[in-house]
């Protein structure tokens, strides 16, 4: 027979998953077809998390760590679009956090509510780089967008450009914006495999 809390450990995993099936809607309302989905998105922002984190002097795993749980909420509230923003409220994420993480061995339920906690609270470096990885993700992505469908994606990289804090993400996104997201394949095609 099945521990109850190891029940409820795979429930959150399996809630976890749904994040692979919701597509984020502002690409919905941008009119990207197949749009990437919140999975999609938490993936390369944890990697981001990470890169601005080493950049930034910060804690690398702590960062990502922090952006692995950005969006975790959006299984229960979804991704509200910006202009649905003014008309709905979601509960807090923390809130819903503490929902999700109900029944939970207290060290998981523990690790999550704090990362969440921390990274909604935005003061401490690993925080400052999970949101500005969050939206340098969202950057990348409407480039990529923008030159593999031609859509208006402009307004996405304009609001992410205003809301980075550090100098490696300003710097990451200015870059982003200089070179096509194909142009590193293209260069390590050509150029000569280190040994």
């Amino acid at each position: 027979m099945a521990d109850q809390q190891d029940t409820r450990v795979v429930d959150f995993l399996y809630e976890a998953g749904m994040l692979k099936r919701y597509k984020r809607t502002g690409w919905v309302v941008a009119g990207v077809a197949d749009a990437e989905s919140i999975a999609d998105h938490a993936y390369r922002t944890t990697i981001a998390a990470a890169v601005i984190a080493a950049m930034e002097g910060a804690d690398p795993q702590r960062a990502a760590f922090l952006a692995a749980f950005h969006d975790s909420q959006e299984t229960r509230v979804t991704d509200i679009p910006y202009l649905g923003k003014r008309y709905l409220k979601a509960a807090p994420n923390p809130e819903v956090t503490a929902d999700q993480v109900a029944g939970l061995p207290e060290e998981v339920a523990s690790a999550v509510k704090g990362a969440v906690a921390e990274y909604e609270d935005r003061q401490s470096p690993e925080a400052v780089c999970a949101r500005d990885a969050d939206k340098l993700e969202c950057l990348l992505q409407a480039v990529e967008y923008r030159e593999q469908r031609g859509g208006q994606t402009q307004a996405w990289i304009d609001t992410s450009l205003e809301q980075l804090k550090t100098a490696s993400a300003k710097r990451l996104a200015q870059e982003a914006l200089n070179r096509g997201s194909l142009e590193w394949m293209h260069e390590t095609r050509d150029s000569k495999p280190a040994l």
